[in-house]
């Protein structure tokens, strides 16, 4: 495989990027007025990021987590959340259906997963954070494809200084 760098698709063309940032902007408000804390908001996006091996993307919603207020050890737990007793039911509820999502190839979202997720969220959240899904799945694959540098934290360079600042690429 070529080590060469790859096309930055939001910078190569900005208009796709501008439209794909506003949506999950809409989609962040949405999700805010449906009920949806920053700290669930930012739990699934990074496991959905760890999912589909998005380091950049990782990288942006730990910093946003961590300025919500999400400790280290809860970061740490999103692996194993389901042998872990460190979330809600309701952060349960969202990291099951945030794997739904990164593997909705697979078997779509299953009516199980479906039950039980609605039986945790209203309808409303259940629509805001599947909308939330979408948004940090189109993310992951636009970083993914143009393999965004994750340099370490102390040689944090172009696209990293954003993600740094949490802000979007």
């Amino acid at each position: 495989m070529t080590q060469e760098p790859r096309v930055h698709l939001s910078r190569s063309a900005p208009p796709a990027y501008q439209a794909l940032s506003a949506f999950s902007k809409a989609v962040g408000a949405i999700a805010t007025e449906n009920g949806l804390d920053d700290r669930l908001k930012e739990l699934v996006q990074i496991h959905t990021s760890q999912l589909n091996g998005c380091a950049y993307c990782v990288r942006v919603h730990v910093e946003r987590a961590v300025k919500a207020g999400v400790t280290a050890d809860v970061v740490a737990q999103l692996p194993v959340w389901r042998d872990s007793g460190v979330f809600t039911d309701r952060e349960r509820a969202g990291l099951e259906l945030a794997e739904s999502f990164a593997f909705i190839h697979d078997d779509g979202i299953p009516d199980d997963v479906y039950d039980r997720v609605g039986g945790v969220l209203s309808e409303a959240e259940y629509v805001a954070l599947s909308w939330i899904l979408v948004s940090i799945n189109a993310f992951n694959r636009v970083a993914i494809a143009g393999r965004y540098d994750v340099p370490p934290r102390d040689d944090l360079t172009r696209e990293d200084k954003d993600a740094a600042a949490g802000k979007a690429w």
